[in-house]
């Protein structure tokens, strides 16, 4: 049964996310996150054709390359990282490999895992591509500041999480209604 404030149906039932028993802020995140999330990937898919590449080829690159600062980067740390299966990601980066962007080794200690390496040209074609991207970015977070953005990486990791939680149980709910 749906749980009801006044005359009003609740679309979430968490107290924290309930504003005078409203659920209207709740809808008003919701509704701005959609379209948020729509102009990140549209953002990401720009830069990522900006230098001849799928908007998922840019954010892979653009990781590995980051995530290397820290160390040796795998297969599966890059899938891990960005949310993405592991086969998914191997297919990605078998095409930046053919495009001479990185390189993929295996791994000296487990012949399993990959290691991945920018290239010269890899690093270049993000390097030209910078001063676009932190343009863009400036714009994009426009207004935030310092203690928001704190707050905002803060949850970010949890809504990611609890999304994947959320959209397992509906496939689950889904199943069980196909079989009744």
């Amino acid at each position: 049964m749906a749980t009801t404030s006044g005359n009003k149906t609740l679309t979430i039932t968490k107290p924290a996310c309930l504003i005078d028993g409203s659920d209207r802020a709740f809808r008003h995140l919701v509704n701005g996150l959609l379209p948020f999330a729509a102009r990140l990937l549209s953002v990401r898919d720009g830069f990522g054709s900006l230098i001849g590449l799928t908007g998922v080829q840019y954010s892979l690159l653009r990781s590995i390359s980051h995530l290397s600062q820290a160390g040796e980067v795998t297969v599966n740390q890059l899938g891990d990282h960005l949310h993405l299966s592991g086969p998914f990601v191997t297919i990605e980066t078998n095409k930046l490999k053919e495009l001479g962007l990185i390189e993929k080794k295996a791994h000296p200690e487990d012949k399993r895992k990959m290691r991945l390496t920018m290239t010269g040209p890899g690093s270049k074609l993000l390097g030209e591509l910078l001063p676009v991207q932190q343009q863009i970015n400036d714009v994009l977070f426009d207004g935030i500041t310092r203690s928001e953005f704190k707050v905002l990486c803060s949850v970010v990791d949890r809504l990611v999480e609890n999304g994947d939680r959320a959209a397992l149980d509906l496939e689950h709910l889904k199943a069980r209604r196909q079989k009744s």
